[in-house]
């Protein structure tokens, strides 16, 4: 049997919502959509939602509607997957990157002072700043915000790992602390669209622009037209847009799959805990997770310590490989990737992520995870590090 790092549950309420679409007068563009909007919006408590067909395409949208271009310079972490970075070159932004935290694997707060600082003095201020909630654990969003107002960058939040999680009381996608926030609905997170995604915003000029942005820069809203025509069935394409939208068959298995959100969310943090109990070891480092934090856990991640740390990590990859048990490596640094590597970037730039890299793993979390299974995954951990 097959013990991947992560994956989705689908029972039978959601396949009778994706079957009641499939009858239904609409298969695009119809009100499942706009429930599913509605739902999440009312879940995270945002004022508005734009939900589209991939967390890639709700990143690259934001940009646009925080009004990244060529002029901009957009900062992130390495430690992410590439669409975070990808997205504000896609806009024809120049790309940056912060270190991570060596304790909460989330952008650090000091390396950030250091180098909003060191670009003032420079005039080489960012305009955005995309910080991500790595594995769900959100990252210091207050203390990001009061930089924000002070060097005036923009914020928006990469959650796509972290809906369901909270921050002071505060539900991720809230946007109080951020212009935007993007969640992904791939099959490995809490919740699946099979590929999905979303904005949240609590901006009306930012909603719109989202709106505009996702589907093919056309809008049907007579309030909004740039021209007077009086012709039936006028619409406006008002800036190049995208065709992004989710469609109803993705957005109805959405509505099913968010009432399970908090079920979901509670059975990664069981699982999360047990893991926490079961695998002290001083060759060990768990992620940080803040007192006031709530995370999602879409990742449960481990970093090995002490001598041999990669060789270890490697091994015990491999090993349960072997088993049919697949660990994940979240993430490979974005600016060591070949693409990345041509724009300048080198091994050196950014070394707590690189670090990161080479000595942590994502554990298997994921509902409908058995205890015999997690044990197997424990037992063979702590063998291999006992190892002399």
């Amino acid at each position: 049997m097959i013990i991947p790092y992560g994956k989705h549950k689908i029972d039978s309420k959601d396949v009778k919502y994706v079957q009641k679409s499939l009858k239904s007068k609409f298969i695009t563009q119809g009100p499942a959509v706009k429930k599913f909007e509605k739902n999440l919006k009312n879940k995270v408590e945002s004022k508005y939602c734009v939900a589209v067909n991939s967390a890639t395409s709700a990143l690259h949208i934001s940009c646009l509607a925080l009004d990244v271009n060529k002029k901009s310079l957009v900062w992130t972490v390495p430690n992410t997957f590439v669409s975070t970075a990808n997205s504000a070159l896609f806009c024809g932004a120049k790309i940056d990157f912060v270190d991570i935290d060596y304790k909460n694997f989330n952008i650090s707060l000091t390396e950030l002072k250091k180098k909003l600082e060191k670009s003032k003095k420079e005039k080489k201020l960012p305009s955005l700043i995309i910080v991500v909630h790595l594995g769900g654990n959100p990252t210091l969003a207050m203390e990001i915000k009061k930089l924000s107002q002070r060097y005036k960058f923009k914020i928006l939040e990469d959650a796509s790992h972290s809906l369901g999680a909270n921050y002071y009381g505060k539900k991720v996608g809230c946007s109080i602390w951020s212009d935007a926030t993007v969640f992904s609905f791939h099959p490995v997170k809490m919740i699946t669209t099979a590929e999905g995604g979303a904005v949240m915003t609590n901006n009306k000029k930012i909603y719109k622009k989202l709106r505009l942005f996702s589907s093919n820069g056309i809008t049907k809203n007579k309030k909004d037209f740039l021209i007077n025509v009086k012709q039936p069935n006028y619409y406006e394409q008002q800036v190049l847009g995208y065709n992004y939208r989710m469609n109803e068959l993705q957005a109805a298995l959405g509505i099913s799959q968010l009432t399970k959100l908090h079920k979901f969310v509670k059975e990664r943090n069981v699982i999360a805990n047990y893991y926490r109990e079961k695998l002290i070891h001083k060759k060990i480092l768990f992620q940080e997770i803040n007192k006031n934090t709530l995370s999602s856990y879409h990742l449960f991640i481990i970093r090995i310590l002490g001598k041999n740390n990669k060789k270890i990590r490697d091994k015990i990859l491999l090993g349960l490989k072997k088993k049919k048990i697949y660990l994940g490596i979240h993430y490979y640094p974005v600016h060591l990737q070949p693409y990345y590597k041509n724009l300048g970037f080198r091994r050196g730039n950014f070394p707590i992520s690189e670090d990161y890299s080479d000595t942590a793993m994502s554990l298997p979390i994921y509902s409908g995870l058995k205890k015999k299974e997690i044990d197997k995954i424990i037992n063979y951990i702590l063998n291999n590090l006992d190892e002399k």
